[in-house]
Parts: C-alpha cells; structure tokens; sequence
C-alpha cells in the first residue's frame, strides 16, 4: 500500500507507539457480542489490534482514501466502515438493539470538543468510551471546581459522565509528531437517573453564560439572567465566580429558574 500523508486539514496524527495501543485496547475491553464503533481509524492501528480481540467492529473515517485503504485491509464481515463525518454520525444507527455499545478512537484535536459535546447527546445507548485527546483537553474535562482548568467543558461533561484520566502519551508516540502532548480518558455515561437537570439546554445555556467572562463576579455575569435575590435563594453567594461552582450549583440554580419560569 503506498504511503498515506498526514492531512492538517483532517488532523492527522497516527498512532504508532505498540505499548500505547495495547494500553488503549485493555481500557476498552472489547469482547464479541460488543457493539464496537471507532472514530478516525486512520491507518488502523488500533484497528487490527481491536480486531484480535472481536470478530467485528464499526469504524467511522472521513478521509476517502483511508476509507479505501481499510476496506482493501479489512473485510466486510471484520469492519463496517461508515464514510461520514464523526460530528454528524448518529450513534444509534450502527446495531441499535446490540449492547454493551463502546466508543474508542483516537481523535481529532482540530474537532475534540465539539465532537465530545456531539456524543453526549447518544450517553442514554453508550455503556463506555475510551478517547485519547490532547491533555490539555482532558485536564479540563476532569477538572474540579476553583482549579484553574475548571469551565464550561468540564461542568457539561461531568454532568454526563463519570471521568478518569489514564494516562499520557507523548508526541514521538505519534506520525507525525505533534507539538502537544496527549492523553487517554475513559467515560462512563451516568445513568439517566443521575441526571436531574429539569431542562438539559437551559443548564447548558446558563453554564456558558457563567463562564462567558470567567474572572467576573456572578452577578455580572449572570446579569440581567438571575438576580441576586435567586442567586441567594440557591444557596450561591453574587460575589462567587463561575469556576468556584460544582456541578450540582449549577443544575439546582438552573432547575430553580426553569421551575419558577425564569
């Protein structure tokens, strides 16, 4: 197979580091009977490793020639390929009565977080995801209120998920090498039952209103969209900032405008 060239446009970085790979496939445990869907397969390296462990997978790659170079590799009783773009996949297409349904991919930097906030909406059909990211990214996602990483990212997602950070990777474990340094993250949907924001889009509208201007008092903020009189009735002092807040802050405070007809 000729060699393929690393795409800016697509945010090509390939996997080559094995020990890295095999760490990867032992943090999603595929087992047949999984309904199994990588993003960005690239040049299969995780791939064929998943494929020694399962009997058949779903890959999602936008990348035509890639998609050619897999089904030339693979057949079509091994990988299902989906030539679509990971932002507009739905989730729930690919075998939707076959649980337990994991995620894993190696993806993109240039779309990480637009694409994590994409996944959030199929967590209900999604048992785990295994994402290596850039860490500065992941760092955000686990970050816990008053760190310095602490926003908007982190309070979505950590309202969704239960999060670990495994471990880093560095760039020369990568063709080409990025100037970044990577990680892995597990995700665990919380079951709905968790969930107990009375309307999920308010509780994201006002979560980025919060941080719109992060340093800023609450009160200004939030100006003009909650009063102080409300803020005190959820328990939130004015003078707070929106990084001092936890998760459970934001949904009561959400809950209580959306329940008062705010």
């Amino acid at each position: 197979m000729s060699q393929h060239i690393a795409r800016k446009r697509f945010g090509q970085n390939f996997l080559q580091d094995g020990g890295v790979i095999a760490n990867i496939v032992n943090a999603i445990d595929p087992r047949d009977g999984d309904c199994l869907i990588e993003i960005g397969p690239g040049l299969a390296a995780l791939t064929e490793p998943l494929l020694e462990r399962i009997s058949h997978m779903h890959a999602v790659e936008l990348d035509r020639d890639l998609v050619t170079r897999l089904q030339n590799q693979f057949s079509n009783t091994q990988l299902t390929i989906h030539s679509q773009d990971a932002l507009k996949f739905d989730f729930l297409s690919v075998d939707p009565e076959k649980k337990p349904r994991k995620v894993v991919g190696n993806l993109p930097y240039n779309i990480s977080s637009p694409l994590l906030f994409h996944l959030a909406d199929f967590t209900p059909n999604i048992d785990v995801q295994v994402f290596m990211l850039q860490k500065e990214v992941i760092e955000r996602m686990v970050a816990a209120p008053s760190e310095k990483a602490y926003g908007r990212l982190s309070v979505m997602l950590q309202y969704r998920y239960e999060m670990e950070h495994l471990f880093d990777v560095p760039p020369h474990a990568f063709i080409p090498a990025p100037k970044v340094t990577s990680a892995v993250v597990r995700m665990y949907p919380r079951p709905v039952s968790q969930l107990q924001a009375t309307d999920e889009a308010h509780l994201s509208k006002l979560v980025a209103q919060a941080f719109s201007q992060r340093r800023k008092m609450l009160r200004n903020t939030l100006s003009g969209v909650v009063s102080l009189v409300q803020l005190e009735a959820c328990d939130i002092k004015p003078t707070a900032r929106a990084e001092e807040l936890s998760v459970a802050d934001f949904v009561r405070l959400s809950n209580f405008l959306v329940n008062n007809n705010e």
